[in-house]
């Protein structure tokens, strides 16, 4: 492709609204326009990135056996409602009403879908084990839409759907998925970390997330450097360092005043792991105290899956059920259901004693109140691998792709069903795997920029080379570039040359800034001497080559990063 008949519209200073390096530079390199809120257009070269990426995730799942399809991105809501998602998902999910008032949803997922054509079109034991996967267009009413296409409201999501007779069948679906995905990633040149996470809206059994850790990711992780131990911050176990316990007798201990954690551990001079931090909170069931040591977090999921839903209670209900403000609020004497992280199973602490200006210390939990244990806390920094007692490292991440144990969540609502071999009808056992190849390029990116701007890696750049004529209007410099592009051209390597009437410098910044591999650079130097440079964009090395060595010098770079495209 010849750069004057494409549009590159690169901008030299970065945009005002961007905070992520991949936001900046998809923009300032030309690859993407916002249209609005959380809705990007696609430019030529975003797009060729784009189309390698899903090329790669083709010849992966064709790999495990998958069929693609094209699924609709409208959907009538009474199959969402057979499954309870339609009244579970909130505002995310774009709902319309057609001319004839028939309620329809905009998919965010396709999970209802595929099971009811499952439903139809699968009838014995026969037929399955299945594999179907699309490449599609999903919309979610993301409530703020930031970092480029990192979050946004429309974007591309390619999902496969597994059937099978049974767990032991979604089982070795399941690793085949997860085993593809670690090859695409690779493939695109990603650094990533498969964790443990959270079913959440998806349901099912378990699931595991793919993570290119970048400081715009707004996901974390926490990762063992020593035994690979790995998972989502919403489900990481992790052991605690434990304080210098202080020998003291259940009593009452006045703090006119001191209400937070922070207070009352400078007023008493503790520190603050010696403390209880007790929250009141309304389940389904009622109010509930939840405990967690004084530096710790109370991590809402987490303690969602111990008691269901909840949330915290209102000024007025804690005095209404406690009789104490919160800043006061303790587990001794208070006759309401109580649980406690596990890091509280151990120690001598003190707790709000339910009495205006007073704590107790001495307080020892299993002793002097029983609560439910449980794994309801952060996990934190300076918190130790639960496998091996190693400081967990915390990484930020991007989520780049995520594959779900669903089980018979959707095949029974939605009556998918098979015969077995004794004609007995069996619920399809169902898995469900996502991946996102706007976030795989703008991880790519996070993850392998500099100064300058983007440094794609070989699989999945928009081209492969780059030749620059240093000044197009000298006919024999011009003509060296024609040649040398025609030639790649004949030997199947996607080039671009930049045939534009440019000064030298903003060429040159232009091909820094959309990151393509491999530069050519064809200035004077060719012209009086026959010497043109190649310049490897990732490593800054320079080769100089006679004319007739360059396409052969250009085949082996490319060889070595296992790319011809």
């Amino acid at each position: 492709m010849r750069w004057s008949n494409l549009l590159i519209p690169t901008l030299k200073e970065d945009p005002a609204e961007a905070e992520a390096i991949s936001h900046k530079l998809t923009i300032r390199a030309g690859l993407i326009r916002q249209l609005a809120a959380g809705i990007y257009i696609y430019l030529p070269l975003g797009w060729r990135v784009m189309e390698k990426i899903h090329s790669i995730i083709r010849e992966e799942m064709e790999a495990i056996g998958g069929q693609e399809f094209f699924l609709p991105v409208l959907h009538p809501a009474e199959i969402w409602q057979q499954t309870g998602r339609w009244y579970e998902i909130g505002q995310e999910m774009f709902r319309l009403k057609d001319r004839g008032e028939r309620e329809l949803a905009l998919g965010m997922t396709h999970e209802e879908i595929v099971a009811w054509l499952a439903a139809r079109e699968i009838r014995s034991y026969r037929d399955l084990p299945q594999v179907w996967y699309q490449i599609q267009t999903k919309m979610r009413d993301e409530a703020r839409p930031k970092s480029g296409v990192l979050r946004t409201r429309e974007f591309i999501m390619k999902d496969s759907y597994s059937f099978d007779r049974d767990e032991q069948g979604l089982e070795q679906s399941y690793q085949r998925h997860l085993q593809a995905y670690q090859r695409i990633f690779s493939r695109c040149g990603l650094k990533f970390y498969m964790v443990e996470s959270d079913p959440g809206m998806m349901g099912g059994a378990g699931a595991h997330e793919f993570m290119a850790p970048s400081e715009a990711g707004e996901d974390e992780i926490a990762l063992c450097p020593s035994c690979g131990y790995a998972a989502n911050i919403e489900l990481a176990v992790s052991r605690v360092r434990l304080p210098d316990f202080q020998e003291a007798p259940l009593q009452e201990v006045a703090t006119p005043e001191a209400r937070t954690i922070e207070e009352v551990s400078a007023f008493l001079q503790l520190d603050p792991r010696l403390l209880i931090k007790t929250i009141l909170v309304v389940t389904q069931e009622g109010p509930l105290l939840a405990m967690v040591r004084g530096d710790q977090q109370i991590h809402a999921s987490k303690l969602a899956r111990a008691v269901g839903e909840f949330r915290p209670a209102h000024r007025d209900e804690v005095l209404e059920w406690a009789g104490v403000e919160a800043g006061f609020l303790g587990p001794i004497n208070l006759n309401l259901p109580k649980i406690a992280d596990h890091s509280l199973k151990e120690g001598i602490y003190v707790a709000g004693a339910n009495k205006a200006g007073f704590h107790l210390k001495g307080v020892i939990p299993g002793r002097h109140f029983q609560p439910k244990f449980a794994d309801i806390r952060s996990a934190q920094r300076g918190d130790l691998c639960p496998q091996c007692s190693t400081e967990l490292d915390f990484l930020p991440c991007i989520e780049v792709g995520n594959i779900f144990q669903l089980g018979t969540k959707y095949s029974d609502p939605l009556k998918a069903y098979y015969l077995d071999e004794s004609g007995k009808e069996r619920p399809i056992v169902m898995g469900s795997y996502g991946i996102g190849p706007a976030r795989i390029a703008a991880a790519a990116i996070e993850q392998s920029h500099d100064e300058a701007g983007i440094i794609w890696p070989p699989s999945i750049a928009p081209f492969q080379v780059l030749i620059l004529p240093v000044n197009v209007r000298e006919e024999a410099m011009r003509e060296m570039a024609e040649d040398l592009y025609q030639e790649l051209i004949r030997e199947g390597i996607e080039t671009l040359l930049d045939d534009r009437d440019e000064r030298p410098g903003s060429k040159f910044k232009d091909a820094d800034l959309i990151g393509i591999p491999l530069r050519i650079t064809v200035g004077p130097r060719a012209m009086r001497e026959g010497v043109i440079e190649i310049r490897q964009r990732q490593t800054k090395e320079e080769f100089k080559l006679p004319r007739e060595g360059v396409v052969i010098k250009i085949r082996e770079l490319l060889a070595e990063k296992g790319n011809r495209g």
